[in-house]
């Protein structure tokens, strides 16, 4: 069965003027000439895209779209309608976000994050951008602690939103970022907190004392860069910690209490110094 807005593995049936027609068993679908391999024979396994062209009838291009169906993807706004906004997708054809689902006035040349979905009623393939609306709210698959992957989307008074393995939705909030995050950015983050009411807290940062010893590293690599020396101590306020390190105030004094009692730092009135006897100059 033909999987539209997804890959499809097809055999090459037939050769016509104006292109190949590939089957998968029951189906059978036009490939353009101008999307065939060069040395494509009959009886050869290709796999192509899926999608409706402008009469809604199924096609296949070996273009690589920018997102299949399931997945979030930044998208330029090409073309203001009435009934929608159409976003360029890599392909031929753009994909159609229905005003319905816009969360906010769209504006050509701009890019949103959508997400990618199949409509079973029509065939189609459209675009959302009511990310949170469309994310999965079941949680049960995520733990706290657990390392993930954050697709940023958006910022609001109070954090970061993101999608989480291009499936569920949180929030980094303000205190817990600690590196320059912009719109569309990718990065790693974990489970800080999973809620009651299914909202998910994220941080950048490993919760637990299991991220001591990155937090450790990275105040030893800040002070040989420095020379050894960063006028940074326990009684620094929130900000120049994080200019300094990038973490908290309380993961920098955690960390910095377990480097001193390994006897590896210092602690002077005006910051914190590497022992000479132990890192040398």
């Amino acid at each position: 069965m033909l999987k539209t807005g997804q890959y499809n593995d097809m055999v090459v049936d037939t050769k016509v003027e104006f292109g190949l027609y590939l089957t998968s068993g029951e189906d059978r679908i036009l490939l353009p000439l101008k999307y065939v391999p060069e040395g494509t024979r009959i009886g050869d396994t290709l796999t192509v895209f899926v999608y409706t062209d402008s009469e809604d009838r199924p096609i296949a291009t070996t273009l690589t779209p920018k997102g299949i169906v399931g997945d979030f993807a930044f998208l330029e706004a090409k073309d203001i309608t009435p009934f929608g906004t159409f976003m360029d997708w890599g392909l031929e054809k753009d994909l159609l976000v229905p005003k319905s689902e816009q969360q906010d006035t769209m504006v050509t040349g701009k890019s949103y994050l959508i997400k990618i979905c199949f409509d079973d009623s029509t065939g189609r393939v459209y675009g959302t951008a009511r990310i949170s609306a469309n994310c999965d709210k079941d949680t049960t698959g995520l733990k706290e602690g657990q390392k993930v992957d954050l697709l940023i989307h958006s910022r609001t008074n109070i954090g970061i939103m993101a999608v989480i393995n291009n499936r569920y939705y949180g929030m980094l909030y303000i205190n817990e970022i600690y590196q320059d995050l912009e719109v569309g950015d990718t990065c790693t983050g974990y489970i800080m907190r999973l809620r009651e009411d299914k909202k998910i807290d994220l941080t950048l940062k490993q919760p637990g004392f299991s991220s001591v010893k990155d937090s450790e590293d990275t105040i030893v690599n800040v002070l040989k860069e420095a020379g050894g020396f960063v006028a940074c101590h326990d009684k620094s306020t929130p900000e120049d910690i994080k200019k300094h390190f990038s973490m908290s105030k309380k993961e920098f004094k955690r960390a910095v209490g377990g480097l001193f009692k390994k006897g590896l730092l210092e602690l002077k009135e005006d910051g914190i110094q590497l022992k000479e006897w132990k890192w040398g100059k």
